[in-house]
């Protein structure tokens, strides 16, 4: 809030306080205004010590004369004629700011109250007190560039609704509150950060990467069929999933978020599509004598009772044979199709059990990625069969496009060459399976990539027994540095804590927040990692015994959430004794400090705290009569100062404070030199504080941190330029090798760190149930056991691809990272099971299960290549993307990319030899001697034990 140079910050704050936060209260979603900076007005009164014995009065009169003072009663009514009339006594203690809030500065109602009388000589308060306007003592203060003391706030949402809806009512508040004169003139409010725009940044990333991707599916399809119709039918798919989903997640009153949209691969989601229109293309290239075979199936009720016998008004041509090659197309795939789905569907039930901050980001998109599967398999047999008919060729070309032809080419003698050294290939795999592996357990781990915010949020942790004012030209200097910077829009600080008690910092506590211009202004090679290293630097050399902490403005807030303390991590030194807890602390830093990646270290210190120690003496202070409750009263108002009553100023009400004089609080003689008055019954007497209490200066806790009911010492830190969980096990290692714990204390890991550990667990319980309840249903799809596992085959390759993506793109393993590697899960199986399929197709009695294990996987070789580069290509603009938003997404990204991209190669090369191996294949023939063609096209039928 700014406002003319005259106005001054006690009225600032007044408007703050009485104007801004009761109109933005009102606006629908918010729940809070917490207000930063300016002084909070009061009126006070500061007694002299010496006139109070003189007029031989105590501060209790003082504070209960003035509540006396100022109150109205009702005298009830009288009657004037036929009206009713009411009686008010009226005595309250008038300001003059009722109409006019910056003209609130009379005191002499206040002035004029009666104390007491002297030989008929009124005492009143300006006889023994200085009366004016003042402001509460100062528990924070907020600065924005070169202004150092600024009015602030902080409107808080209801964390249930969304940003976009309740940030445009709080701005359109705004504009209305500066334009409807209810703001005095010269007054305004300026909006310094606004979190819609990281939304709509982060939005335009991700819709960049969703619209790329689906474009490169397109694209893909074309290449693939050579045809541009049959790529607008497999599209066709995508919006009609996308729709039922968001119609299902209105219908469910379910939200969406960042990763629901941005990480569904519309490639799986069209997979079951592309299945269809493929094979709908083989049926349509078949020749003559195959597709009249297939029509006699259909007659014949292979696959059911014929619907297209039935007539309709349209007469018995309403079914011409195209039509019926499509209809049976459909039916060889269905079963295939609606498990694969399921198995989909079941690979993502690890997200529904997330908790925490991970269920927050990933139940969502499980949730958004089961409607848009479902929508998709419901337009695959609705309208992907139906645009088939109304857009394909009549004639389809009997010849595969260029692509295809030279994949084919090199793909053939591969795959006669793997069947035929089929233990040499297989033994190839394995190898490839234990060499990614070993690579994947040197991989990192962190929770959750950062999302980048475009911000910076530092924290500076002064002394811990450090004043305000002491503070306040360390805050000043630090923005002076940050604002050197081209990079940095503006910076707000945040010193101490807010009046409201919502934020429960000391005053060695200062929070900036540092907007960032777009990456694409900053200075060439100039990167946010080299800024901050350049800012560390800088304050290094500044600044003397202050620790800073870097982080983002959300991010700071979710981080303080996980870890408990102010800091990113923290490690909890727990137990009985805070001395010994502060020794323990002291040997776990130095060993902390030597460890690689740990930064932004530091201790919340707990002990050094002086107080001045005013210990009453009950056998003393009962000699005069007086109890503990009294001196200690006499105490809080004398220093601290009591509220004797509240002055109203139209709506807004000021407290009325009564305190000694400044110099009679401003050091420890001053306070040895406190009187209590006591009544006696000559009159009024004044005992020395000395006389009834000992006073001591010692030191003690400025914080007393609990967890359970057990104290601890936090020590945040951060993890930069390694990954997490690396980090904290050779911190681990070394504090349990050298820092030696008494009995009764221990240390916990907080954090991000701690919710890894718990996902991971959760994990490791999950994922090998959803892999047994995948094996239940293709059990039900096959009805073998070891056609199942056959099927399962590909997983391994595909979550080495995975971790080969993660490996050449340097990222470490992340929670997005294994929804990546569960969302392989699916894609995998069903490619697993069109080679089953295929191979029970073709195989016949008599034939080499070689020879029919060839056929399938050559046969199927286009449909599994673009079911898995659709899955791949989809994703990749999310793989490859640095915008703001696309952190998170990236690891899951890179994990479906690198699974789609090694995983069809191996699964076509390798798990074809593998499978042959399982069924007890032999060598009864070289693989495609006996006709080099894709196989007749038969049904999907369930398979059987060999």
């Amino acid at each position: 809030m700014v406002g003319p140079p005259h106005f001054g910050l006690t009225n600032l704050r007044t408007v703050q306080d009485w104007v801004l936060q009761r109109r933005l209260l009102t606006v629908p979603g918010v729940v809070q205004v917490n207000t930063w900076g300016g002084t909070t007005k009061d009126y006070e009164v500061e007694v002299d010590l010496h006139k109070l014995d003189a007029y031989n009065v105590t501060l209790p009169q003082v504070i209960s004369a003035i509540g006396n003072a100022n109150v109205n009663v009702g005298g009830r009514t009288i009657n004037m004629g036929q009206q009713s009339v009411n009686i008010r006594g009226v005595g309250l203690l008038d300001s003059g700011g009722s109409a006019d809030l910056t003209k609130g500065f009379k005191v002499d109602d206040i002035e004029n109250v009666l104390l007491s009388q002297t030989k008929d000589v009124p005492v009143f308060v300006k006889d023994i007190a200085k009366v004016s306007v003042g402001y509460l003592p100062r528990l924070g203060k907020a600065g924005r560039d070169t202004e150092d003391d600024v009015v602030a706030a902080i409107v808080i949402m209801n964390r249930t609704l969304h940003t976009n809806d309740v940030a445009a009512r709080v701005r359109a508040e705004i504009e209305k509150i500066n334009t409807d004169g209810t703001l005095p003139p010269g007054v305004k409010l300026v909006p310094f950060y606004d979190r819609t725009s990281l939304v709509a940044v982060t939005t335009h990333t991700v819709l960049h990467n969703l619209v790329f991707g689906c474009l490169l599916i397109f694209l893909m399809q074309w290449i693939f069929l050579g045809d541009l119709r049959s790529a607008l039918i497999v599209g066709a798919n995508i919006p009609f999933a996308l729709f039922f989903s968001i119609v299902i997640l209105v219908l469910r009153n379910e939200d969406a978020n960042l990763l629901s949209v941005g990480a569904i691969d519309f490639g799986i989601i069209v997979d079951a599509a592309v299945i269809l229109v493929e094979n709908i293309y083989r049926n349509f290239q078949a020749t003559p004598e195959e597709r009249r075979g297939l029509l006699q199936k259909l007659a014949e009720g292979k696959w059911g009772p014929d619907p297209t016998r039935e007539t309709d008004s349209a007469g018995p041509q309403a079914w011409t044979d195209r039509l019926r090659l499509i209809l049976i197309s459909a039916l060889q795939i269905h079963k295939a199709v609606v498990f694969s789905t399921l198995i989909i569907v079941a690979a993502f039930i690890p997200l529904f059990t997330m908790q925490g901050v991970e269920g927050q980001i990933f139940a969502p998109m499980a949730r958004t990625y089961a409607y848009a599967l479902v929508g998709a398999l419901i337009a695959t047999f609705t309208v992907t069969p139906c645009l088939a008919s109304l857009l394909l060729p009549e004639h389809v070309s009997e010849i595969e496009t260029i692509l295809v032809r030279a994949l084919r080419a090199i793909y053939t003698p591969v795959l006669r060459w793997s069947l035929k050294h089929r233990k040499f290939t297989v033994a190839m795999g394995l190898i490839f399976v234990a060499v990614t592996g070993f690579i994947g357990f040197g991989l990192g781990s962190e929770f959750l990539p950062t999302l980048e915010e475009g911000n910076l949020w530092i924290r500076a942790t002064m002394p811990p027994t450090i004043s305000l004012e002491a503070g306040m030209p360390i805050v000043n200097k630090v923005r002076e540095i940050l604002l050197r910077h081209p990079e940095v829009i503006t910076v707000v600080s945040q010193h101490g804590r807010p009046d409201d008690g919502s934020d429960a910092a000391g005053f060695n506590n200062a929070e900036f927040f540092v907007p960032l211009k777009p990456f694409d202004e900053w200075a060439p090679r100039m990167t946010k990692d080299k800024l901050i290293d350049e800012l560390q630097s800088e304050f290094s050399n500044e600044f003397e015994g202050i620790t800073f902490n870097f982080s983002q403005y959300i991010q700071d807030n979710v981080e303080e959430g996980l870890s408990g303390v102010k800091g990113a991590n923290s490690a909890k030194i727990i137990g009985p004794d805070l001395a010994t807890l502060e020794q323990i602390a002291k040997q776990a830093m130095n060993e902390m400090s030597q460890v690689r990646g740990i930064t932004d270290l530091g201790a919340f210190w707990v002990l050094g705290q002086p107080n001045l120690n005013v210990k009453v003496d009950r056998e003393k202070a009962a000699r005069y009569g007086l109890g503990v409750s009294d001196v200690n009263t006499t105490i809080q108002a004398a220093f601290g100062g009591a509220v004797a009553t509240t002055l109203l100023e139209a709506d807004r009400q000021f407290n009325v404070t009564v305190r000694l004089a400044p110099e009679y609080r401003s050091n420890i003689d001053a306070v040895r030199a406190l009187k209590v008055g006591v009544q006696t019954p000559v009159g009024n007497a004044y005992i020395p504080i000395t006389e009834l209490a000992d006073i001591s200066l010692d030191t003690g806790a400025s914080y007393i941190y609990r967890e359970r009911n057990q104290r601890y010492i936090p020590i945040k830190f951060s993890v930069r330029g390694r990954d997490l969980a690396g980090a904290v096990a050779e911190a681990q290692d070394r504090i349990a090798r050298n820092v030696k714990l008494p009995t009764g204390y221990r240390i916990e890991w907080s954090g991000e760190f701690e919710w890894l550990q718990q996902a991971k667990k959760r994990l490791a319980v999950i994922v090998p149930l959803t892999l047994v309840l995948i094996m239940v249903l293709l059990y039900g799809l096959f009805n073998s056991l070891r056609d199942s596992l056959m099927a399962l085959l590909g997983i391994p390759f595909a979550v080495c691809g995975g971790i080969l993506g993660l490996y050449v793109s340097g990222l470490d393993f992340s929670i997005s990272a294994a929804i990546g590697f569960i969302s392989l899960f699916g894609v995998s199986v069903m490619s697993g099971i069109l080679i089953v399929n295929g191979y029970h197709q073709i195989a016949a009695p008599g034939m080499a299960t070689v020879e029919a294990m060839f056929r399938a996987a050559e046969r199927h070789m286009r449909p599994i290549l673009m079911m898995t580069l659709s899955a791949c290509i989809g994703l990749l603009p999310a793989a490859i993307s640095t915008g703001i938003g696309s952190q998170v997404q990236r690891p899951l990204a890179t994990v479906v990319v690198g699974g789609m991209l090694v995983g069809p190669i191996m699964l076509l090369v390798v798990v074809p030899a593998l499978q042959t191996l399982l069924l007890g294949g032999n060598g009864g023939s070289t693989p495609g001697a006996q006709g080099g063609g894709t196989g007749t096209n038969g049904d999907v039928s369930g398979s059987r034990d060999r």
